[in-house]
């Protein structure tokens, strides 16, 4: 046996982080629109995806996704149902972290379309049969269904 096949990496410490969000359609139109945001990857790439963040301590999953969606798109949100939840890992800072994400719909209630957010490189009214289209994550696309589905039964 080698020396290196005996060489063992230590064990990265597990983080569990819990994340809300969703998608926000302005509904007013013909055609509803959803707000997403574009945020530059280490790459330098735009890369379009559902805005979403942190629960802040007491917070529920829906408040926190109302927040995250205003504070990232600019736009208050009132919620429809919830899209489903996402979860995957990565590596960052020496931890392992697996990242739950609780996803809803909403309908947009009030605010302007604005990328102050630090975090946010861009945002966009995007035509909801075209999301599919700009999502960077598969993962994200999948919930496109759903969103429809209770678009339908909200109507």
């Amino acid at each position: 046996m080698s020396r290196a096949s005996n060489t063992r990496r230590p064990r990265l410490p597990r983080v569990d982080e819990v994340s809300a969000g969703g998608l926000v359609l302005d509904l007013s139109g013909p055609v509803p629109q959803g707000a997403l945001i574009g945020r530059t990857n280490r790459r330098g790439r735009l890369l379009w995806s559902l805005p979403k963040g942190h629960l802040e301590a007491g917070e529920t999953l829906e408040e926190a996704a109302i927040r995250e969606v205003a504070e990232e798109t600019g736009i208050t949100g009132d919620i429809i149902g919830s899209l489903g939840t996402i979860d995957f890992w990565f590596v960052v800072d020496g931890r392992r972290v697996h990242k739950t994400v609780h996803h809803y719909l909403m309908r947009a209630i009030g605010g302007e379309l604005s990328d102050q957010d630090v975090e946010v490189t861009e945002v966009a009214w995007v035509p909801l049969p075209r999301i599919a289209d700009r999502l960077a994550y598969s993962d994200e696309r999948g919930l496109l269904e759903e969103a429809c589905r209770l678009l339908r039964d909200s109507a």
